[in-house]
């Protein structure tokens, strides 16, 4: 298989055994690391998240993971819709992560409000779906104790 310079392209997607969190990659500067997570929520080539809910999804990650750290850069959905990665600033405590990102998900399955669904805030205001991203937060959260898995053989 040919190599590529985007880790998850060499990243075998027939191996890995969704939902799961993984440290995809570290970079070191001269005074911060950066540590970016694959968090996926479907399972690669056998299915994905439907764009309205990944989008509300997003939001509800965006504005609610702040509110249990402040070393967050950036969280982005993935372009083939099965999970996000999340980007850290100076922390690249695995288990650490794990209870961010369950916190941040129950947030989500117990939102009451979409943050920032406005033309005012959001540049596709009326391309959300908020119970869509609820659930997707609350199915991803009912495997809670299987997200250190990554590959199939190791389950």
């Amino acid at each position: 298989m040919k190599s590529y310079k985007v880790e998850s392209f060499n990243l075998d997607h027939t191996k890995v055994q969704a939902p799961y969190v993984r440290l995809a990659g570290v970079k070191r500067g001269t005074a911060d690391t950066i540590y970016k997570y694959d968090i996926r929520f479907i399972q690669p080539n056998e299915g994905l998240m439907p764009m309205r809910a990944v989008h509300s999804l997003e939001h509800l990650i965006a504005e609610n993971s702040r509110s249990h750290s402040n070393q967050i850069i950036d969280v982005s959905p993935m372009g083939c819709q099965t999970g996000f990665y999340w980007t850290m600033l100076n922390d690249g405590d695995y288990e650490a992560m794990l209870d961010l990102v369950e916190a941040t998900l129950r947030d989500a399955a117990n939102a009451t409000e979409l943050p920032a669904q406005n033309p005012i805030q959001c540049g596709s205001a009326n391309h959300h779906d908020f119970e869509g991203a609820k659930k997707l937060a609350a199915d991803m959260l009912a495997k809670r104790d299987e997200w250190h898995i990554i590959f199939k053989d190791e389950a």
